[in-house]
């Protein structure tokens, strides 16, 4: 009996080991939050969780802000339609849930808006900047209120207000993405001023790190679609490229759409 039980154990700490499994999970936070995915690996000390089964997109997360994952049950709720206050209230808000829905209401691109995300806050639900940014998408106070957002803790009106803003300045930078992100992190103000990416080290890593996480998705995306389409037999056929989920970026492609500074 002690030798199958030390069996089991051994069989348990290499699949930990190997970083990867397989089970439809939640990984619940330090914070309470929570990120619903396929399946996880461990690459350093980053925790890689697969939000699709086709790998297409995915969050990394510092392993240490892992508190432990939890099994899903099959008919678990998504926040598409929402819970009456009396259903499970104990459950930890999913993640992708609150950016799939502040995504379509804002016609955003989800893998953008969980960059953002992940360059902001690392996904810490009470994360506080120096000078004072809040939340998930570290509002600052007078842009949250400016918003609406009336809790810049709450996850979902944090999310949604930072999706709003973002697709706000987007607009205001002809959809100019290396601009608009520059305005989120410094200001539409220093934006203006400079003609584009204003000369600020921070800045520019901030945007860099954006979009090299987003451009990592969409080249996981577009790799997964080209492995599964089938090969033509004569001739190769282009496909119109999708406008918001088969583009990559440069930050050198152009000079330089909201969040004041945090």
């Amino acid at each position: 009996m002690n030798r199958t039980l030390r069996i089991i154990e051994r069989t348990a700490l290499i699949v930990f080991l190997a970083g990867t499994s397989f089970a439809a999970d939640s990984a619940i936070l330090r914070n309470g939050f929570s990120i619903r995915h396929q399946h996880r690996q461990v690459i350093g000390t980053i925790t890689r969780l697969y939000v699709n089964a086709d790998d297409a997109s995915f969050v990394d997360i510092p392993t240490a802000e892992i508190d432990h994952f939890e099994a899903l049950p099959d008919d678990f709720p998504s926040l598409a339609k929402k819970p009456a206050a009396t259903e499970n209230p104990s459950r930890p808000i999913d993640l992708n849930d609150v950016i799939e829905n502040a995504s379509g209401i804002y016609r955003l691109d989800p893998d953008l808006v969980n960059s953002v995300i992940r360059a902001e806050s690392a996904f810490n639900v009470r994360a506080v900047s120096p000078k004072g940014a809040q939340g998930l998408m570290q509002l600052m106070p007078q842009t949250a209120s400016q918003l609406g957002v009336q809790n810049a803790f709450d996850p979902q009106a944090n999310v949604e207000g930072g999706a709003r803003y973002l697709r706000e300045l987007l607009e205001r930078y002809d959809f100019d993405l290396i601009k608009a992100l520059a305005a989120y992190n410094a200001g539409p103000q220093r934006v203006e001023q400079y003609g584009g990416v204003p000369p600020y080290y921070e800045t520019k890593a901030y945007v860099a790190r954006i979009v090299r996480d987003f451009n990592r998705k969409k080249l996981a995306a577009k790799t997964v679609t080209q492995s599964a389409a089938p090969k033509p037999a004569n001739k190769s056929i282009a496909s119109p490229a999708s406008k918001t989920r088969s583009h990559t970026y440069s930050t050198q492609a152009k000079a330089s759409s909201p969040k004041a500074t945090n």
